[in-house]
């Protein structure tokens, strides 16, 4: 029943990110259910969720590629301060992860409920505003490098950071910003998922079998995307995600 349940909830969380995000929203309890510990099960929601990214960018690679002249920089800041997020995790106890994952969570949804509105408010403000680009230059800098922090310690709710990041560093082509968001995330996981494995922190039998759940899933919702309204999956992973942080608020705090 366990492998049941992480392989069908990786097909849930794989779908979910093709078709809207909030992935992790699954996985991650998913892997807590099956009684890996919360750290590893951190950790090895971050594994589980590497083959998205990288086919992910893959498939934007040409509009990456438009942009190379800073992929360098956004990708060794990505190993750098991804690693630094992958080891401030392995230094935090199975105790205070618990305490921390309900408010982890709450920042995520919030991120995932009110993204596309952050997103264009950051728009707003940056568009035609050289000033801001040109004096906030290091801020921005800082804000890559906090995300990748983020990121590397704890996935949920990247995707958005990142893309609040592109839209205040001068982008606007959405194609570019998706493919340059699913590349540093990968960057982030792999070098999250590279330290986690030297740190024999990532359960490797459950963590797997959520993998093939989650990249089948992401497949083939990718193929029957056209079919399902977004905007509904969207209310529903917001309700279900609500949900789960109040749940997990009661257990860490009251339980």
């Amino acid at each position: 029943m366990t492998e049941l349940l992480l392989l069908v909830a990786g097909l849930v969380g794989g779908a979910l990110n093709s078709l809207a995000g909030g992935g992790s929203f699954v996985v991650f309890p998913a892997l807590l259910a099956a009684g890996v510990p919360p750290v590893l099960a951190n950790a090895s929601n971050t594994f589980a969720a590497l083959p998205g990214y990288a086919s992910g960018a893959a498939g934007f690679w040409a509009d990456i590629m438009k942009h190379r002249e800073r992929l360098l920089l956004y990708s060794a800041m990505s190993l750098v301060f991804g690693y630094l997020g992958a080891e401030l995790l392995l230094h935090v106890s199975d105790a205070q992860f618990e305490l921390a994952v309900p408010w982890l969570m709450l920042f995520a949804v919030v991120l995932f409920a009110f993204g596309a509105q952050l997103n264009q408010w950051v728009q707003t403000r940056a568009s035609g505003s050289q000033r801001l680009r040109a004096t906030g230059a290091v801020l921005l800098l800082g804000l890559l490098a906090a995300s990748c922090v983020y990121g590397g310690f704890f996935n949920a709710g990247l995707g958005i950071l990142l893309l609040a990041f592109l839209a205040l560093a001068g982008f606007t082509d959405i194609h570019a910003m998706n493919g340059i968001k699913l590349w540093i995330s990968f960057i982030i996981a792999l070098v999250a998922v590279v330290r986690f494995a030297l740190g024999d922190s990532i359960d490797w039998y459950h963590g797997s079998i959520a993998l093939v759940g989650v990249t089948i899933g992401g497949y083939l919702a990718a193929r029957l995307a056209h079919l399902i309204p977004a905007r509904l999956i969207r209310a529903l992973v917001i309700v279900y995600g609500v949900g789960l942080t109040g749940y997990f608020f009661w257990d860490a705090y009251a339980g």
